[in-house]
């Protein structure tokens, strides 16, 4: 018997490069050196597919065990590996040995987040990585929008659902740019772009490089899942991912009974059906457990009430109808063939089997193939089924087969997506504003050509497009006190520029605040001021500032608002910022605010953990932050609220088809997870500035770390 060898080699900046005999001895290693690397971040992530994170975390993380419960996300990953066994065997035994990899490298571990909470590592299953992926992506789509629209036509009419449309607070997103070798130096096409998500430290990105006899390639890992899924490059071929922002999650009110048998749930043919009920308990570090009553109709998992209604007493229940939980498929079957494409027909044949999250796809290779696409799964239905919660015992509402995904082309030599309105505008309903994918279209038709080491400068581009309506109702403002009009002259003069060191930009954002706080004090708008009675994890896309301040542009631009006197907000935001201005620049107060695992605090995508929020002279001060929501260099306050970022780019990459070794890379915090680790922060420098560093392709200039 042959014994498979395996090499773990670091560059500089710790990055692990993995060599191995096999597609599965590599999967292995790939799980080891995560697991080590990765230890307390792999341990977390594996409890919240359970449901399991207060455990240890406290009553912060109950809200989401709860859902975590209720929507049945292990038995859906569960599910989806049984299937994937059936389906693709041999993507399936890969996935094992990833698992085997991180079991062993857990067995191994001494991170220190361990001993603080009193915990050890717990058992893989081989479904673990299909449940980090499902948890990871489950709000991504943002399902819960369709709870905010419908309080929100409930209130204020059917032209709401436009007024408010916005990349919501949950939502993540991404810029992307693919250049053809018509508008290169090289000669080669150019793939760059950054995924913007909740920073966490570690990162959710996982820099890696794996080569075996059939495959070479680097790229961005998601941490506990094996593979290189969105971005990557073998050395022909790259591929790119941005969120398609479409909407294939459906909620359903439900009417629920019980009966001496347990559940039934009303269909929309008129018939009680059984329903299929259980409890669950939830232990709670410090607490007393918690009871979870799990119901699953026809429609999908309850995820909202129960046969008693909502807890405000609404006689309805809520269902999620996901694609994985009736597919039973998560699209694991890409990722194999990704890692063995050679070329973009080889990148759009595994991209024909993803299913979510749906993404727009952005692929080139060395001999002119481009490739400019969405893939994923989108369920054929009623278009209401889109905008907000529809009923169960209606008929019109079921899926009926899934949408073909839209491909486009190039214009001028370039492809352009952040979010916008684009290739899958049949797909969804909410979509970001198209200032960032305007703006690196602008940058790019700057100049003829482009080489890989320009794109930074697009990276960090800092100027705010959707400033533009608040300064056009500033400027038509006369009868100010002097230093409100101080104020307003500076505002019109700025360089509409978010720059960290910009005092003007943090004028304009403490105007924009205070602009945001008094429309969402508007008797208009009380009715939307108090959250109605749905799970706690839901909440920040509930509520009201949030929802003001990401759709003000559309707010001062409406014809007309709810009788809101707009001109009189604005008069009233400027002269409260003039009497008390802020007293520094914009990286004051636009800070990192990063998402931990470890206590207390709860984020706004619901996830609990500790987040660094110490002022400036504080031991744990974040850095200040260039770049706002609408900008290339998306770093997201949630004006009216904060302007602390949670939210931004959780990695840069520039991928080059002439060289691969001149491809580029940054992550905002290191390549390891371990605190003490000399590459936890390493890279945070250069992703402040906007530097990358080189992605390193000849093995003679890393080090070897060991034979395993």
């Amino acid at each position: 018997m042959t014994t498979e060898t395996t090499e773990i080699y670091r560059d500089a900046w710790g990055i692990p490069h993995l060599r191995a005999d096999s597609a599965a001895g590599l999967a292995r290693a790939q799980g080891r050196v995560t697991a080590r690397d990765r230890a307390w971040q792999l341990e977390v992530e594996r409890h919240r597919v359970q449901g399991t994170t207060a455990a240890f975390l406290g009553t912060e993380a109950l809200a989401w065990d709860r859902f975590a419960r209720r929507a049945r996300l292990e038995d859906t990953a569960r599910r989806c590996f049984a299937a994937l066994e059936q389906r693709d065997p041999e993507t399936a035994d890969w996935v094992r040995a990833y698992v085997d990899g991180v079991q062993d490298g857990l067995a191994r571990c001494d991170a220190p987040e361990f001993a603080r909470v009193g915990l050890a590592p717990g058992r893989w299953e081989p479904w673990t990585p299909l449940g980090i992926w499902l948890s990871t992506h489950i709000l991504f789509a943002g399902f819960p929008a369709k709870l905010w629209r419908e309080q929100a036509v409930r209130h204020l009419g059917e032209e709401a659902v436009a007024l408010f449309a916005a990349d919501g607070p949950g939502t993540s997103g991404s810029n992307g740019w693919l250049v053809s070798a018509a508008r290169t130096t090289t000669g080669q096409a150019v793939i760059a772009g950054d995924p913007h998500r909740f920073i966490e430290d570690p990162g959710v990105y996982q820099q890696i490089r794996l080569s075996c006899p059939e495959f070479d390639v680097v790229g961005l890992a998601v941490p506990g899942v094996p593979g290189i899924a969105h971005f990557g490059h073998t050395g022909t071929v790259a591929w790119a991912i941005t969120n398609a922002m479409a909407d294939y999650q459906d909620l359903y009110r439900e009417r629920l009974r019980r009966t001496g048998a347990g559940v039934e749930a009303l269909g929309p043919d008129g018939i009680w059906r059984r329903a299929a009920r259980h409890t669950e308990t939830v232990e709670v570090a410090g607490e007393e457990p918690v009871e979870v009553e799990v119901i699953e109709t026809d429609r999908g998992p309850v995820i909202a009430g129960g046969p008693e209604g909502l807890d405000d007493g609404t006689p309805v229940a809520l269902s999620l109808r996901y694609p994985p939980r009736v597919t039973a498929d998560l699209g694991f079957g890409t990722l194999l063939p990704l890692l063995r494409a050679r070329r973009v027909a080889d990148v759009d044949r595994a991209y024909d089997a993803w299913a979510e999250p749906v993404n727009v796809v952005q692929a080139a290779d060395t001999e002119g193939g481009l490739l400019h696409r969405v893939a994923g799964r989108v369920p054929l239905r009623a278009g209401a089924n889109g905008i907000r919660p529809v009923p169960a015992w209606e008929p019109g509402h079921a899926w009926d087969g899934w949408h073909t995904m839209p491909r486009a082309g190039l214009t001028d030599g370039i492809a352009v997506m952040a979010n916008q309105c684009g290739p899958a505008a049949p797909l969804g309903v909410e979509f970001a504003a198209p200032h960032r994918a305007d703006r690196i279209t602008a940058l790019l038709s700057e100049k003829d050509h482009w080489s890989p080491g320009d794109m930074p400068a697009i990276h960090t581009d800092t100027q705010l497009a959707s400033a533009t309506p608040l300064l056009d109702h500033l400027a038509a403002l006369d009868g100010l006190s002097p230093e409100a009009a101080r104020l307003r002259e500076t505002l019109l003069r700025w360089d509409r520029r978010m720059d960290a060191t910009s005092t003007e930009a943090a004028l304009y954002a403490a105007v924009r605040g205070a602009v945001v706080r008094r429309l969402a004090a508007h008797p208009a708008f009380a009715a939307l001021t108090a959250p109605p009675a749905y799970p706690e994890v839901f909440l920040p896309w509930l509520a009201l500032t949030p929802r003001v301040g990401l759709a003000l542009e559309h707010l001062l631009r409406a014809e007309e608002l709810y009788g809101v006197d707009r001109a009189a907000a604005v008069r009233a935001a400027v002269e409260e910022v003039a009497a008390e201005p802020p007293a520094g620049t914009w990286g004051d107060t636009h800070r990192l605010a990063p998402w931990r695992a470890l206590a207390g605090d709860r984020d706004e995508a619901g996830r609990s953990g500790d987040r660094d929020e110490a002022g400036p002279s504080g031991d744990h001060a974040q850095p200040g932050l260039s770049g706002d929501h609408d900008c290339v260099l998306c770093t997201s306050a949630v004006p009216g609220l904060t302007d602390l970022s949670a939210r931004g780019p959780a990695a840069r990459y520039v991928w080059d088809l002439a060289r691969r070794e001149d491809s580029l890379w940054v992550v905002p915090f290191g390549a390891s997870g371990v605190p003490r680790s000399p590459h936890h922060r390493d890279q945070q420098p250069l992703w402040l500035r906007g530097d990358l560093v080189s992605v390193v392709t000849d093995w003679n200039r890393l080090t070897k770390e060991t034979d395993v």
